[in-house]
């Protein structure tokens, strides 16, 4: 611990810089672990032969790399856009809330996969298929977390901003989205990582494209660094995703709004 000129202690290493040394370190295990011997490479394959053959083999993942961001492009507005209105309502109205939300709560524990074949009958191994169990992946939590904002905030705050003259949309923007924006935060990361899930695991399930698709039939040809490279493929989308979530989560805030509107 070090200490700045107004005497606090701070931390030797930020966080950033922990984060980046343990980033620097999976790589460096990802590399060593096979390559000295201590891992077969037919369970994993070097970092280096990883990116080397995502390379060589773009012509083969850009195509199945558009069709998955299609696919959860579309995941994404069904699991936002239904489970926040889904959310909406239930949080707001009392009775709705009584009776649907454990419903909910309790069909959201169910393991989800099992819908899939069911899926696969009603619309077929199309992307259709891939884009409705993602979207109904992610409805869950996204409709769960939106409630449990809606609940959070206080009525009498609400009451005072109409008593202020305040319009429905400065009550929304004003009040509802700082006073729910955690929830909304949560909801819309938990959500958006299960979509990608859901879409990833739909294709690699029964598929014609996508990148799950390529990850299973590397998988059954014992290709390991083409698997591995499309599950970076997948784990970068998540964290591309994160990023943008946790951008608009600044903007969001009020302290970002006065700082703009300044």
């Amino acid at each position: 611990m070090t200490s700045d000129a107004s005497g606090a202690a701070r931390p030797l290493v930020s966080v950033r810089q922990l984060q980046v040394l343990l980033l620097a370190g999976l790589i460096a295990a990802w590399e060593i672990l096979p390559r000295a011997g201590l891992v077969p490479p037919v369970i994993l394959a070097p970092f280096s032969a990883t990116i080397e053959v995502g390379f060589t083999s773009f012509g083969i993942f850009a195509p199945a790399l558009l069709t998955t961001l299609g696919e959860i492009a579309a995941g994404l507005v069904i699991a936002y856009a239904g489970g926040g209105v889904i959310g909406l309502v239930l949080g707001s109205v009392r009775g709705l809330r009584l009776t649907l939300l454990p419903l909910l709560s309790s069909a959201y524990a169910i393991p989800f996969v099992v819908i899939y074949p069911i899926l696969i009958a009603w619309i077929g191994i199309g992307p259709q298929s891939k884009i409705w169990f993602g979207g109904m992946y992610g409805l869950f939590p996204m409709a769960l977390a939106t409630a449990a904002g809606v609940q959070l905030v206080d009525e009498r705050l609400l009451l005072a901003a109409r008593s202020m003259g305040a319009s429905r949309r400065q009550q929304i923007l004003e009040v509802m989205i700082p006073a729910t924006l955690p929830a909304l935060v949560a909801g819309l990361r938990l959500g958006g990582a299960l979509v990608i899930i859901g879409v990833v695991v739909a294709e690699m399930l029964a598929s014609t494209g996508g990148i799950g698709f390529l990850i299973t039939q590397y998988r059954t040809m014992f290709q390991t660094p083409q698997v591995y490279f499309g599950v970076l493929i997948v784990l970068v989308l998540a964290g591309g995703l994160d990023w943008l979530i946790g951008r608009l989560e600044r903007w969001a805030t009020p302290a970002h709004r006065t700082r703009e509107a300044g």
